[in-house]
């Protein structure tokens, strides 16, 4: 008995998942000074709250990042 090894060439696509059952798309601030960060959420602004709040109680944290999660497909073209 071998094994053999098939491989299929083709086009890959990628694009943002937009199916029903794709994850949602997150957004997260994190602070560049300390590296606190929010949870995850749908909300942008919900995000952008948890910044200011984080600024408001360290008055020298000035740097945040913005983390958006977006879920991608890929899939071979026929």
């Amino acid at each position: 008995m071998s094994i053999r090894t098939v491989f299929r060439y083709g086009t890959w696509t990628l694009q943002p998942d937009r199916e029903p059952d794709a994850e949602p798309v997150t957004y997260a601030m994190q602070c560049a000074v300390c590296g606190a960060g929010s949870a995850p959420q749908e909300d942008a602004a919900g995000a952008q709250d948890w910044a200011f709040r984080h600024a408001g109680r360290n008055p020298s944290h000035h740097t945040y990042r913005e983390v958006i999660t977006r879920p991608w497909r890929a899939w071979m073209r026929p």
